[in-house]
């Protein structure tokens, strides 16, 4: 085996995944930054989820918000939602895994505020039930998925906004949910403070 082949295939095959993204996506990521601009423009909130890799994505995310991207600005209202271990324990001891958003998304959520829901298969039951809620609570739901869609895929209503990575590789899909990930807190920030480029 060469390793070294190896490794350059991966930089490859990312890189096809990137440009299909990139043709397919361009226009549904502007919707979403519009969307989260618009529901912080409102006094609304963000509010983000997903499991393994996608809950760090989340968490990542979410920060990038409170904090900063890559401009000093006010910090921006966000809550991730796989954060607070007291909760998650909880609701998944008393009710069951499959509830730890969606009883969040109920008691945090409101009309104008905007869920950003990640699974890379688009199946994950607890992510699919925040969706759920979020849409009986007159929010948008902004979904980062791979592999089709999935679940999530059928769920959404025409004000929601669907980011299928067009890939089954679940490494291919989250390195493409980092990168859109990122391009909305430059479009976010774009919209808030002025496009510099």
């Amino acid at each position: 085996m060469n390793l070294t082949s190896r490794m350059t295939a991966h930089f490859r095959d990312a890189i096809g995944v990137i440009e299909l993204s990139m043709n397919d996506l361009a226009e549904p990521l502007s919707a979403a930054v519009e969307l989260m601009f618009t529901a912080l423009a409102n006094n609304g909130k963000i509010l983000a989820c997903g499991n393994g890799g996608s809950a760090a994505d989340a968490q990542h995310f979410i920060a990038e918000l409170v904090g900063r991207f890559e401009r000093e600005r006010l910090p921006l209202a966000g809550i991730a939602l796989n954060t607070d271990t007291a909760i998650l324990t909880a609701v998944g001891n008393d009710y069951g895994f499959e509830e730890i958003y969606e009883r969040q998304v109920g008691a945090l959520g409101q009309s104008g505020d905007v869920l950003v829901a990640l699974s890379t298969s688009g199946n994950s039951p607890n992510v699919v039930r925040a969706i759920e809620a979020a849409q009986n609570r007159d929010m948008h739901v902004i979904a980062l998925t791979g592999k089709n869609g999935g679940q999530i895929g059928q769920r959404l209503g025409a004000h929601d906004v669907h980011l299928c990575v067009p890939n089954d590789r679940t490494m291919r899909i989250q390195e493409v949910h980092g990168l859109l990930l990122h391009a909305m807190c430059d479009g976010i920030d774009a919209l808030l403070l002025g496009d510099t480029e």
